[in-house]
């Protein structure tokens, strides 16, 4: 018998992952891909699936921690191949062991004096150590360390000047890239000769920072120093990318980057200072209660508080100050039930209230004629039984919007660069809104306008089938253009959808009914489809809307456009 753990996989990127479900016990039997807890980002839900069968003998997770990728989850015990990686792993452990105690022999001999034997540990690496006394010469070329990419990151802040005199671990210079701030710290004490980059510049692992000049030979080999250094740049990047609630409720809000002038001259981490982009507080505002004045997270909190404990001021200064609705004691009318909501029932809504906030909605609604489509797919049951599908209406709608958007481009851009610039997408992603047990969840469908309607139809039930059974992962609900939510056979003549940014446009269907339709001379008989449309009407105007909307109504209406 032989026991493998199992670890978290790839899960399309997502970070600090809650586990809201065990799916197994110690002593339940599983199979291969058989799912064995349930986590939760803030974008989706998915099942861990088990890679190999066996016993659980130890579950290393409980519900409410937060796993990453490679995060271990469970142990099973298996039998067969398994058995043998295990016994070769214990010769490992016993050479290792072995080959141990033969460096101390060695140090013994070499150092005839006396004085020699207590520094051995330093004596294991005396080639590199020589090599730092003839390179320093008193004087050292700081580089950028290894920031986790070879792409070039944006230097946004300079800590030193030339003069200033600097302890080991001192902040130098202060990088950026598109997912996390960082500091990169001096692996030296000594004074800032030269600086041999400007803020703006961009710079990548290996490029000269500055010369500092340190005093007298360097105490650390330089490869340790280097990994030292290393090893704190990569602590801030984990600190910096790692979200707060803040991050999570208002990540539209995030600028890419604040002003040269803004928090100038204030002593703070790019961790503070991104904090405070989110929260929209001037650092000058702030008085910092670290060594030196340094400002620290806790700062901003505590002015957070001030500011909040006096709403009234707050809201003046601010010209914001939303009312907030009072808590009720619903118990004081009857009895009541109260249930902790799902943290994508929370986001969920934290986007939606997001979106309305920011986005200025404009929504227009029209009718579009069926008839003929639904008479068209009516015919085509029979081969949709053949090819092991169902042929809905969605298919139809996602290809005539790919169309639509292809003759109207503006409904597939997003705005950049805080408003200044329009982003046009040279692709058809079209996100499909699906109502699931554990919230509303958006899956992606790609390259829409590449598909035929066959294609389509077996990954919008494909799709939805993943959302229901929460197996879809973030990738699977990233890099739409547009989105459609289908009350389908739910009801209703007409709705306002919330547009999903950074899209600028939503489309909502609502159920199909048979109207009388005057032709000219009698009333006929039509199946009519009400659809609404909700576009951000900071890039779409009311002449871009009705444009998109009349092709869109003249494709559902003949669909053999769709093939023009």
């Amino acid at each position: 018998m032989a026991k493998q753990q199992i670890t978290v996989p790839d899960i399309g990127g997502a970070e600090g992952a809650e586990v809201i479900e065990l799916l197994v016990a110690v002593g339940d039997e599983v199979e291969v891909e058989q799912g064995l807890i349930v986590l939760e980002s803030d974008k989706a839900s998915m099942e861990i699936p088990s890679t190999v069968a066996g016993i659980v003998v130890e579950v290393l997770v409980a519900e409410g921690e937060e796993l990453a990728e490679g995060a271990p989850v469970a142990v099973i015990e298996v039998v067969g191949e398994e058995a043998q990686s295990e016994e070769s792993a214990e010769p490992v452990e016993q050479t290792a062991p072995a080959a141990a105690p033969e460096p101390e022999p060695e140090p013994e001999p070499k150092p005839k004096p006396k004085p020699k034997p207590e520094p051995e540990p330093a004596a294991q690496e005396p080639e590199p150590e020589s090599e730092l006394a003839a390179s320093t010469a008193g004087e050292v070329t700081i580089p950028v360390p290894d920031i986790g990419t070879e792409d070039a990151v944006e230097l946004i802040e300079l800590s030193v000047q030339p003069g200033d005199t600097v302890a080991e671990g001192d902040s130098l210079v202060v990088l950026e890239s598109d997912k996390a701030s960082m500091e990169v710290p001096s692996p030296h004490a000594g004074e800032v000769l030269k600086l041999l980059v400007s803020e703006g510049a961009s710079v990548k692992q290996g490029d000269d920072l500055l010369l500092l000049k340190v005093e007298g030979a360097v105490p650390v080999v330089e490869k340790k120093v280097q990994e030292k250094a290393q090893e704190k740049v990569e602590e801030k990047v984990q600190e910096d990318a790692t979200p707060t609630p803040a991050v999570e409720a208002i990540p539209a809000a995030i600028p890419v980057s604040e002003p040269a002038s803004a928090g100038k001259g204030v002593y703070a981490g790019p961790a503070v200072r991104k904090l405070a982009r989110e929260f929209g507080i001037e650092l000058s505002e702030v008085s910092g209660s670290g060594s030196r004045g340094r400002l620290v997270k806790e700062d901003l909190h505590k002015f957070v508080q001030t500011r909040l404990s006096s709403p009234a001021a707050a809201s003046a200064a601010t010209g914001a100050g939303i009312p907030v609705i009072p808590e009720v004691d619903f118990s004081a009318f009857g009895e009541i039930e109260i249930t902790k909501r799902s943290r994508l029932d929370k986001l969920t809504a934290a986007n939606m209230q997001r979106s309305w906030l920011n986005v200025p909605h404009v929504t227009q609604f029209d009718d579009a004629d069926i008839t003929e489509l639904e008479e068209f797919r009516a015919g085509l049951k029979s081969e949709g039984e053949k090819r092991g599908t169902r042929l809905t209406p969605m298919p139809f709608i996602l290809k005539a919007c790919a169309v639509a958007l292809r003759d109207n481009p503006k409904f597939a851009t997003s705005l950049a660069d805080g408003g200044e610039s329009l982003v046009y997408k040279q692709y058809c992603h079209i996100g499909m809104a699906v109502d699931t047990p554990a919230g509303l969840m958006v899956p992606v469908i790609r390259d829409v306008d590449r598909k035929t309607i066959w294609e389509l139809a077996e990954e919008v039930l494909a799709l939805a089938g993943k959302a229901r059974d929460r197996k879809l992962t973030p990738a699977d609900m990233q890099g739409g253009c547009f989105t459609i939510s289908s009350l389908g056979s739910i009801g209703g003549t007409g709705f306002t959808p919330i547009v999903n940014p950074p899209e600028v446009g939503i489309l909502g269907v609502s159920r199909a009914e048979i109207r009388p339709v005057w032709d000219g001379e009698v009333f006929q008989p039509r199946k009519m489809l009400p659809l609404s449309l909700s576009y951000d009407h900071r890039v779409i105007n009311g002449g871009d809307g009705g444009r998109f909307f009349a092709r869109l109504v003249a494709l559902l209406g003949d669909i053999r456009q769709l093939a023009m």
